[in-house]
Parts: structure tokens; C-alpha cells; sequence
């Protein structure tokens, strides 16, 4: 795919380049008017709404319905292009920041589907309240989150998963409150899906923090799902009588857990087994759930006044000999729901923080706080009364503080509206607001990441100004969805870091004065402060490639190269040198893309070939001297070249970390020998070396594949253990020998004082690191042999 360029080439090449510009002008989908506005949304819509947005659009301008406008084709490819960008979080925030000109390489909106597809196969579930459509960003979120999932995986090409959707619809209805049921599109998450192992449609997963994911097998009728989502409810229901009884109901003080009782009599209608069970789930933590029967306890259900079946709750404290006093409630329900939210009702509310006391109450506990300004403030929903159940193993206490009772408290935590946050046990310092969605395992999973992690909320009075430790500061808005999505990968890579580099959020809706003193124009804006050096993060959202970024500050992998030390560095390059060189323009969509992957490129070729970068919009004049047409550029300057501009360009289709590396450790002189099967026999067999052999066949691709791979071991190996390789093509009769049946096959012949066996021993390895460790294990255990026995032989003399 490469090929060798030199100055005179170029005129060919450049108008090669202009024609792929015009074909590239002629099938880019371009609009003048901004996406956010063709889908109808704002720029805070969540992926759901995009969906529903352009379902309603696609279903109006779709051709097969406008088939007498002869523009209908034009303007929905405006719409498309739009929903493909927006619906993708990476090109989304590339849209945000450069607009289409970010969006240069990517041609999506170009191809669509029938008005059929849009009106019954898209979106399958959002419109089901009931059903949670779990988006790449937010799924980890959702199911460690404490509570019980059940996931549906599916494909909207899939007529199978279509003919499950009425069942799932009813299923979730009935099982709601008792489980999470859950939606992941596949189509739109594919690497979500592949990550899990989802290779077929529809596939269910029961999920539980603590457990391996179930999959679910049986047949797809609602009674069927419901008996399988019911085993994994670990809720129990207590079957009580007059010795258990009377002790349940006085020690509930002590717990502050009340009761719930069903009284089963011969007249009226008792709950079923099922109902219970299912309000056992719901009210899991927070309310314990029984049964009496009253036909063998007669007795104490007339003590209670109980002459036909109900049920009643009695709160922690309840006095039995005087209900009313001792606020029994008596329910006349036999839906779970009604019930569950009943006894929610007249569970109490979380405690409020006095102003006095709350400097004090944070220093000494973790603390998930809900700020409200005035009694009215409705900041709770019934259901976050479970959130001091779910989140009791990580020992966060959850209360309320209102902020008319001190507003210079508010201020000072930049809380100016109803809000909640997380308080790490260092009292007002150290705290993070949440920014997610307000809904229960949400909440659950920010409170649990955020006391573990070491993210901090910023302000003018802390934030950091040429402090002398390094800090990680993230600029964002809370509208803007790639903003949230990046937060918990933030908290991921902050627990990595920590001593090292600070990590804090500002929030430049409420501090706007300070994000236009840097210069931030879109959200979210990562940057390093390292004193007086500052470093703007251009990666994926994702914990890992932000650690590979700090990494490359810390021990830079790639040298920025300037027009002086080009010529210093890779025109004058030592004859035994190779170079290669990303010439990149800032606001390339392509080029940000491949700067992660080049880093870590360069960092897996350490040592072997040097690797570089130039800015081209910083040195315009420059590129074009070396006749540089499009962005980015790479180029490979091999060693021992007498023409200072000779080089390779990199023209293949993958620009991943790892493609990129195998074609450039191609141009590596080898180290690793070619045997004949005379030179196999005389050195390997017959020698006194230790050799690893790489048995290949020219044809094959993974051989092909493997060939840079076995010159980074022969490298890493040089001086312990030669490395050879032995074409099977040529020399059949050799690999038969060696019982040689597939390509490529890696053995090692180890050498221990006598010949050594035609087979070696097998490698079960194709990674140059992994195989000199387990050579290098090898090598140790022979010379602790060697040495073992030269110990026996002293001993006997």
C-alpha cells in the first residue's frame, strides 16, 4: 500500500489528491444550517430525544412520502447527516467545537432507509417510559449501580426482537418497581454490544452489581421472564405468628425498619404469594414485608381488631395495642404499586442540615446532599428514599439543606439552584456536584464513583492559578451530553493519578468570566495546568486514553517538531535512523482522531523509530515547501538513504495504533536469520545456542501480520536466544519434520548440553512481549538446573 516519494513525484500525486477532493465535495452531505435546528432540538438533548426528533422528521420528509418533491431526496439527507453526527458522542463534540469543518472525513447522512424501516424498526423503545434505553456512556453507570437489571439486546433489523417488543413492553409494566428493565440498541452501540459479547438478537442479561451477568434462554412469554427475573430478587417475605410477631414489631424501633403485614382471613381478598414477593423487591432495605395467618392465628389477629384480609404497615415504633396512636396504616389495596407507593408516602424524609452544624456533619462522614431552597422545593422524589439502602455499603449518609437558611453557604459552594452533591468527608472543600440525570441509579452510581474518586467542583476561589502541582481541569456546561459522558471516565483516570496530578470541574455556566479568561469556546474543554505550561486534552472520552495523555506529558513519546529541527532531526538523520512524521492541522476531525492512536504508536515503537509531529497550521508555509496536500500526512524516512526528502507515505485505511506500527516496523533492517534446512539442522539442532524459530509461509496473512512482531522479539531476545525463521513454502519436508501444522508456528529449542528434539516446544504467543517473558522464564528455570546440578556434582566429590 505504500510507496516511495521523492519532490518530482509530486505533481502526479497532487492531482490525484485534487480529484479525490472533488469526489469527496461531490458525495459530502453539506448544510448551511446548524444540526441542532434541523433535528428541532437543543444542544442539551439527550440521545433518546435526537432519536425521537428525527423519527418524527424522518416519518414527515421521508422521499417514499414526498415523492412529487423533487427536493425530498436533498432535504432529508440534511436531516440524516445531522442524526448521524448527533446521535455519535465523539462526533458530536467534534461538531461543537469545529463544526462541519471537524467533520471534514466523516461521510455520514449519506445512505438512508425506507420510510417502513423508520415508521416500525427505529426506536423500537423510546417511547416506553418504563423501558430504560441505556446508551454506550451510561450502561457501566446503570448496572453496578446496586439494583437489579434486566437487559434487553437488540437490533432493529432483527424480526425476532420486533416480535418480543409487545411482550418486553408488558413484562416491564408489570415488573416495574420491582427490577430495572432495560434496552440497548446495538445497531447505534455496536461496541457496547461487542464488548459484552452480544452476537446474537435479541439476547437477555439479567445484571447485579457483584454477579456475573445470566443470560437468559427460555422462551419469551411474559410469565416465563417474570418466574426467571423473580429468582434473581433476593427479598424475602417472613411468615409470622404470635412468637415472632410481637418481637418483629418492637425491635423495628431499634432497626428503623417498619413492617409490612398482609393478614390472610376467610373473608375478603388476601395478597398472592407473588404480589408479596414483588413488594418484598420493591421495598427492598427499607421496609420489611410478612404474612399472618389468621385460620392459625386467630387469637392475635382478633387482638388486632382483624376480622377479614388486608394489609398494614407499621413503622418503626408502632404501638400494636393502640394502632391508631401507633400510626398503623391500613391498606385496602391489592396492586403493588398502589401499596408501594403508599407506604413510600409515610416513610420519613431525609434529614435536614442545619447551617450550624454542617461544617462539622461534613467533615466527619461522607455525605450525598440535596440542596433545596425552601420547604416548597420538591428536590426529592419518593423513590431516592431508597438511596440511603443502596448506598449503605459505601457508608454515605444522605440528607437535605436548604439554602434560604444560608445563602452565603450556597454561594460559597456555587450551589444556585436545586441541586445534589457529593461530600468526601473533608468537610466544604472537597465535594463534587452532580451534573447526571435525576433518577435513582444514576444518583447511586455518581455517589459511589465520586467518594472513591478525586474530583473536585472549581471556582474562582479555588481554582488553580500557577499553582505548583499539576492539575487536570475539565470545562464543561451541564447541557452538554458529551460533558456528563466524560465525567465518570474523569473519576476512573482521577483514582490512577492521585499524588500526582488534581483533578476538578468548572462549570462555565455558572462561572463564565473565568472559562472566557482561558479561552474555552466549546464544551467540554479538557486541559492540564503544569504551572506555566498548559495542554489541551483532544482525545476520546474515554479513562484510559486520558491516562495514555498524561503519560505522554509526563515521558513525551512524540517530538513537536519545528521547521528548524525537522531539518536538524530528520533531514540529518543518522544513517541507522528512521523517522516517521504526523504533519497535522488543529481542527482536522481526521487528525484528532489519530493523535491518541499516534501516541501510542510511538510509544510502542520506543527505541526502535523516532517519532515526530508538525503543526501545519502553526507552520503553513513550511507544509506546503514539502508539499504537503491534505491532512494529516504521515510519512516514514527510512535509514541509510542518501536523499534527505525520500520517504513513504502511509496510504492504508486503518489509522489505529496498531496498523500504523505494523507497517512501520516493515522498514526495520532484520535481525532474525533465514534458515535453510541444512542451517537449520547445523545451528539450531546441532548448536550450542538457544534459538526461537517462527515457521511461516509467504501466502499467509497472519503470517504476514505476525513478520514486525517476531523482528521486535528477535530484537528484545538479541544476545540470549537467537531468532531464526523458516519459510514452509520453500522447505516443507523441514516444517513436516518439525510437525509443523499451522502458520505462523513459534517454537523455542532450548539448548541443554546435548542435541536438541526436531519438535522444540510450542509457543502459544503473538505478541513479541509476551513471548520473551515466557523465554526469559524458560531461560532461568534451565540455569537453575545447571546450577542445581553443579551443586550435587560438589557434594559427591
Amino acid at each position: 500500500m505504500e510507496s516511495l516519494v521523492s519532490k518530482g513525484d509530486h505533481i502526479r500525486y497532487f492531482k490525484r489528491s485534487v480529484l479525490l477532493v472533488l469526489i469527496c465535495v461531490i458525495v459530502l452531505v453539506c448544510t448551511d444550517q446548524d444540526y441542532y435546528s434541523l433535528l428541532g432540538v437543543s444542544k442539551e438533548a439527550s440521545s433518546r430525544e435526537i432519536r425521537q426528533a428525527f423519527k418524527k422528521l424522518a416519518l414527515k420528509l421521508h422521499p417514499d412520502k414526498n415523492q412529487n418533491d423533487p427536493n425530498a431526496h436533498e432535504n432529508f439527507l440534511k436531516i440524516n447527516r445531522a442524526y448521524e453526527v448527533l446521535k455519535d458522542e465523539d462526533l458530536r463534540k467534534k461538531y461543537d467545537k469545529y463544526g462541519e469543518k471537524g467533520l471534514e472525513d466523516q461521510q455520514q447522512g449519506g445512505r438512508y432507509e425506507s420510510w417502513h424501516f423508520y415508521r416500525y424498526d427505529f426506536g423500537i423503545y423510546d417511547d416506553d417510559p418504563e423501558i430504560i434505553t441505556l446508551d454506550r456512556g451510561e450502561f457501566d453507570a446503570a448496572v453496578n449501580s446496586g439494583e437489579l437489571w434486566f437487559v434487553n439486546f437488540y437490533s432493529p433489523r432483527c424480526s425476532h426482537c420486533h416480535e418480543l417488543a409487545p411482550t418486553w413492553r408488558e413484562f416491564a409494566k408489570e415488573m416495574d418497581g420491582v427490577i430495572r428493565i432495560g434496552a440497548v440498541n446495538c445497531g447505534d452501540n455496536r461496541m457496547l454490544c461487542r464488548i459484552k459479547g452480544i452476537n446474537s438478537y435479541p439476547s437477555l442479561y439479567i445484571f447485579k452489581t457483584g454477579m456475573q451477568p445470566v443470560k437468559y434462554y427460555g422462551d419469551r412469554s411474559k410469565e416465563s421472564l417474570k418466574n426467571f427475573a423473580m429468582q434473581y430478587v433476593t427479598s424475602t417475605v417472613t411468615e409470622l405468628w404470635a412468637g415472632n410477631f410481637v418481637n418483629a414489631i418492637e425491635t423495628s424501633f431499634a432497626s428503623g425498619v417498619g413492617w409490612l403485614i398482609t393478614f390472610c382471613a376467610e373473608r375478603g381478598d388476601c395478597l398472592s404469594y407473588q404480589t408479596r414477593l414483588k413488594l418484598a423487591g420493591m421495598l427492598e432495605g427499607l421496609v420489611n414485608v410478612g404474612w399472618m395467618d389468621c385460620g392459625t392465628q386467630g387469637e392475635l389477629c382478633d387482638n388486632l381488631d382483624i376480622s377479614s384480609s388486608t394489609t398494614a404497615y407499621f413503622p418503626p415504633g408502632a404501638t400494636i395495642n393502640n394502632k391508631e396512636k401507633g400510626g398503623v396504616l391500613f391498606l385496602d389495596s391489592l396492586d403493588a404499586r398502589e401499596i408501594y407507593r403508599e407506604v413510600m408516602q409515610h416513610l420519613p424524609d431525609f434529614e435536614i442540615i442545619s447551617a450550624a452544624s454542617l461544617e462539622d456533619r461534613l467533615a466527619h462522614h461522607r455525605w450525598l446532599l440535596f440542596f433545596q431552597f425552601g420547604e416548597s422545593d420538591k428536590s426529592n422524589v419518593q423513590e431516592f428514599k431508597k438511596l440511603k439502602f443502596l448506598l449503605k455499603d459505601e457508608h454515605i449518609q444522605v440528607g437535605k439543606f436548604d439554602c434560604l437558611s444560608s445563602p452565603t453557604i450556597c454561594n460559597k459552594l456555587y450551589v444556585y439552584q436545586p441541586c445534589l452533591a457529593v461530600f468526601k468527608g473533608k468537610g466544604t472543600g472537597d465535594y463534587e456536584i452532580h451534573h447526571g440525570k435525576k433518577i435513582l441509579y444514576d444518583i447511586v452510581a455518581f455517589a459511589k464513583e465520586s467518594v472513591n474518586s478525586h474530583v473536585i467542583t472549581l471556582g474562582p476561589q479555588n481554582f488553580p492559578d500557577k499553582e505548583k502541582e499539576p492539575w487536570l481541569v475539565d470545562f464543561f456546561a451541564p447541557w452538554c451530553p458529551p460533558c456528563r459522558a466524560l465525567l465518570p471516565e474523569l473519576r476512573k483516570a482521577s483514582k490512577h493519578l492521585y499524588g500526582q496530578l488534581k483533578f476538578g470541574t468548572l462549570d462555565c455556566t455558572v462561572h463564565e468570566g473565568l472559562c472566557n479568561m482561558h479561552n474555552i469556546r466549546a464544551y467540554p474543554t479538557t486541559v492540564v495546568f503544569n504551572q506555566t505550561d498548559v495542554h489541551e486534552y483532544e482525545g476520546h472520552h474515554s479513562a484510559e486514553q486520558i491516562l495514555e495523555f498524561i503519560e505522554d506529558l509526563r515521558n513525551p513519546s512524540v517530538v513537536s517538531l519545528t521547521p528548524e529541527t525537522f531539518v536538524e532531526l530528520v533531514q540529518r538523520r543518522k544513517q541507522e535512523e528512521i523517522w516517521m512524521v504526523d504533519f497535522y492541522a488543529p481542527w482536522c476531525g481526521p487528525c484528532q482522531a489519530l493523535m491518541p492512536e499516534w501516541k501510542k504508536m510511538a510509544r510502542m515503537l520506543n527505541g526502535l523509530i523516532s517519532v515526530g509531529s508538525v503543526d501545519c497550521q502553526k507552520y503553513y508555509s513550511f507544509c506546503h515547501q514539502e508539499s504537503v496536500r491534505g491532512y494529516p500526512e504521515i510519512r516514514l524516512f527510512p535509514q541509510k538513504s542518501n536523499i534527505a526528502h525520500q520517504y513513504y507515505s502511509y496510504n492504508g485505511w486503518h489509522r489505529d495504533s496498531y496498523s500504523l506500527r505494523g507497517w512501520a516496523l516493515g522498514y526495520l533492517p532484520q535481525v532474525s536469520i533465514d534458515l535453510t534446512p541444512q542451517s537449520f539442522t547445523e545451528k539450531v539442532l546441532n548448536g550450542k545456542d538457544h534459538w526461537v524459530i517462527d515457521f511461516y509461509a509467504p501466502w499467509c496473512g497472519p503470517c504476514q501480520n505476525f513478520a514486525p512482531e517476531f523482528e521486535i522479539l528477535a530484537r528484545t531476545v538479541k544476545g540470549r536466544v537467537k531468532a531464526g525463521k523458516v519459510d514452509c513454502q520453500a522447505y516443507a519436508q523441514t516444517c513436516q519434520t518439525a510437525d509443523i501444522r499451522a502458520y505462523p508456528t513459534v517454537k523455542f529449542y532450548p539448548y541443554q548440553g546435548t542435541k536438541k528434539n526436531v519438535l522444540g516446544e510450542y509457543i502459544d504467543s503473538r505478541d513479541a512481549k509476551g513471548i520473551a517473558d515466557l523465554l526469559n522464564e524458560k531461560l532461568e528455570a534451565i540455569e537453575n538446573k545447571g546450577k542445581r546440578k553443579k551443586s550435587r556434582n560438589k557434594v559427591r566429590i
